[in-house]
C-alpha cells in the first residue's frame, strides 16, 4: 500500500493543501488564499491536522513554496523565505512553521522545482532527464532539471528575474520592485494587468499587450535553450492556462529570436512538441508538494 503524504503548495495568491499519493489518489485538497502572513500559515496548518486526524499518519510532508528561499544545506536560515516580493513574507520560516511539529521526514523547495518533479515522476516530462516547467502566474518562476535533478548552485536558480532583450521601441518600466523589467516585471499576471490598465481576464486576445508579454516569455525560452539545452519545456501557471492562446504566440517568437542559428525542427521535432503545456495541468503546482514529499519518504526508508 502507498504511503499517504501531504503537500503545501505555496503561491502568491493562494496556497495549496493536497492529502494523497499521486494523481490518482488525492484524498483531500483545499485552496486558501495566501493573505497575512500567521493567519495563512495557520489555516494551513488546521487543514493537515484535521486530515491527520480523519486519515491517519502523513507519512511525508513537501512543501512546495514560493521564493526566493534559503535552501543551503546547513544554512541557519534553511526554509526561510528571503527578499520576496510578496510582502509580508520576507524571512518566514516555511519549514519550520509548518513542518517543524510534523511526524515523518518533511522536504522544502520552489514551488517550480516542484512542479517539474512533479511533471518528470507523472507528467509531460515523464521519461526525461533534462527539461524546464515554467510558471506564469502571480510571478514568473523556472524549475530548471539537469541530470534528473533540480539546478542547484550556491542556491537555487531564479530565472524569472533575468533581463531580457526588449522587443524594439518598448519603454514600459515593468513592475519588479527589485528590477523593474525582468522577465517577472513585463510578463507576470500582475504585471500584464498593470500594462494593459484592465484585468488580465478583461484583456481581448487581439490586444497589443500580448505582443511583448510573448517576446519576453520566448527571450526566456530561448535562455533555457542556449544555457542547458532542455529536451523539453513546459509552460503553465495561472496566465498560461487562462490564455492557451498564448503558448503559439510564444513558439512563433522563440522561432523569429533563435533566427535559425539553430536548427530548432532537427533539434527538437518542432516547438509545438518543444514548448508543451504541463501535462498535469493545474494540478502540477500541489502535485509539486506530493513529489517533494514521495522524495522525503524514499530518502528516509
Amino acid at each position: 500500500m502507498k504511503p499517504l503524504l501531504g503537500g503545501v503548495e505555496l503561491g502568491g495568491t493562494k496556497c495549496i493543501c493536497i492529502l494523497g499519493s499521486g494523481p490518482d489518489d488525492i484524498r483531500e485538497q483545499t485552496s486558501i488564499p495566501t493573505g497575512e502572513r500567521d493567519a495563512t500559515l495557520q489555516r494551513i496548518n488546521s487543514a493537515l491536522d484535521e486530515w491527520q486526524a480523519k486519515w491517519g499518519r502523513i507519512h511525508a510532508l513537501g512543501l512546495a513554496s514560493f521564493g526566493p528561499l534559503d535552501l543551503r544545506p546547513g544554512s541557519p536560515r534553511f526554509g526561510h523565505v528571503t527578499s520576496t516580493v510578496k510582502l509580508g513574507w520576507e524571512g518566514t520560516n516555511i519549514l519550520g512553521r509548518i513542518g517543524g511539529h510534523r511526524e515523518g521526514p518533511v522536504a522544502i523547495n520552489t514551488d517550480v522545482n516542484g512542479a517539474a518533479l512533479a511533471e518528470g515522476r507523472w507528467g509531460a516530462a515523464r521519461g526525461l532527464t533534462d527539461y524546464a516547467y515554467i510558471t506564469v502566474g502571480t510571478g514568473v518562476g523556472v524549475g530548471l532539471i539537469v541530470a534528473g535533478r533540480p539546478v542547484f548552485g550556491i542556491n537555487h536558480t531564479e530565472l524569472g528575474h533575468i533581463r531580457i532583450a526588449r522587443v524594439p521601441g518598448d519603454s514600459w518600466p515593468g513592475i519588479c520592485r527589485f528590477h523593474g523589467d525582468c522577465v517577472e516585471g513585463l510578463a507576470s499576471g500582475p504585471a500584464i494587468a498593470a500594462r494593459a490598465s484592465l484585468p488580465g481576464s478583461e484583456i481581448p486576445a487581439d490586444s497589443p499587450v500580448w505582443e511583448p508579454v510573448a517576446h519576453a516569455l520566448a527571450q526566456l525560452v530561448q535562455t533555457l535553450l542556449m544555457a542547458t539545452a532542455p529536451q523539453r519545456i513546459l509552460m503553465g501557471g495561472g496566465v498560461m492556462e487562462r490564455r492557451p492562446e498564448l503558448l503559439a504566440r510564444i513558439r512563433e517568437s522563440f522561432v523569429k529570436s533563435v533566427n535559425d542559428y539553430l536548427d530548432l525542427e532537427d533539434l527538437t521535432g518542432g516547438t509545438a512538441r518543444y514548448v508543451v503545456p504541463p501535462g498535469l495541468g493545474a494540478l502540477a503546482g500541489p502535485l509539486g508538494a506530493l513529489a517533494l514529499a514521495a522524495d522525503a519518504h524514499a530518502a528516509a526508508a
